[in-house]
C-alpha cells in the first residue's frame, strides 16, 4: 500500500539514526565508505538511496537493503502519483 506522503529516506536516516546516535554526516560517511557530499545530499533530500547505498546502510544499522529501497520506492511512487493526471499514454490492451 502506498502512503499518501511518505517521508524521504534521508529524513528517516537523519531522524531515526543520525540524531539519536549523535552521529555527524561526516562520521557516518566515513563509516559507510562514501563521500560526505554524497551522504549530505541524501540526508538533505536532494538525492535518493541507490541499491549500493541501501546495502551500506543495512550493514551499518543492522537492517535490510529492502528497508531502504522500499522507503525510496514509496517516496518516488507517491511523488509520481501526484502527477498521474498529467501522464497520458495510449492503452494497448
Amino acid at each position: 500500500m502506498i502512503m499518501f506522503n511518505p517521508p524521504h529516506p534521508g529524513e528517516i536516516l537523519k531522524e531515526d539514526y543520525l540524531i539519536p546516535l549523535e552521529l555527524t554526516i561526516t562520521q557516518l560517511a566515513k563509516s559507510l565508505g562514501v563521500s560526505r557530499k554524497n551522504l549530505s545530499e541524501i540526508v538533505n533530500q536532494k538525492t535518493g538511496i541507490s541499491a549500493e547505498m541501501a546495502i551500506r546502510l543495512s550493514k551499518a544499522f543492522n537492517t535490510t537493503p529492502d528497508l531502504w529501497i522500499g522507503m525510496q520506492k514509496e517516496f518516488e511512487l507517491a511523488r509520481a502519483l501526484t502527477k498521474d493526471h498529467e501522464i497520458v499514454v495510449e492503452q494497448l490492451v
